[in-house]
């Protein structure tokens, strides 16, 4: 028996394998056993007298189809699977364009009613486009305490 396993330790070494992949059938006993050099090693496996394995792993056919279900964009997306809250689960150039929608929005309210200059609504167009404000609240904010607001 020592000598089959020399001989699957040589199959491993040649194919680069591991020696539990490689196999043995009962009825090739005889002639691995003759086998001397790895020359004759190497024939065998061609004449597949010695069998080397498949390389096993964990199977992808689970996650294939949870990737699937998740690009239909409904399924699998309940709140069981949610981690964080509303806004860190949208993208966040869409969260800014909202954001930015808004305050331009808000300051096109104001110039429309007269409740602050044309020059002033310039100014603060382009601070809201250069990311100043974090949220309208903070634009209001920063209008009042500045005194540009007129009537509100």
């Amino acid at each position: 028996m020592t000598t089959v396993n020399i001989r699957k330790r040589l199959a491993a070494e040649i194919k680069g394998v591991g020696i539990k992949r490689v196999r043995i059938p009962p009825q090739n006993i005889d002639e691995i056993e003759e086998a001397l050099t790895r020359e004759d090693v190497r024939k065998l496996i061609e004449d597949g007298k010695i069998i080397i394995l498949q390389k096993r792993g964990p199977s992808r056919k689970r996650h294939i189809e949870r990737a699937r279900k998740r690009r239909v964009k409904s399924e699998r997306r309940g709140p069981g699977s949610r981690k964080g809250n509303k806004k860190t689960r949208r993208e966040l150039e869409k969260v800014w364009v909202m954001r930015v929608r808004k305050m331009r929005k808000y300051l096109r309210y104001l110039r429309d009613n007269n409740l602050i200059e044309r020059r002033i609504y310039r100014i603060y167009y382009r601070k809201v486009k250069g990311g100043n404000f974090k949220s309208l609240t903070e634009l209001r904010n920063s209008l009042i305490q500045s005194n540009y607001l007129k009537g509100e």
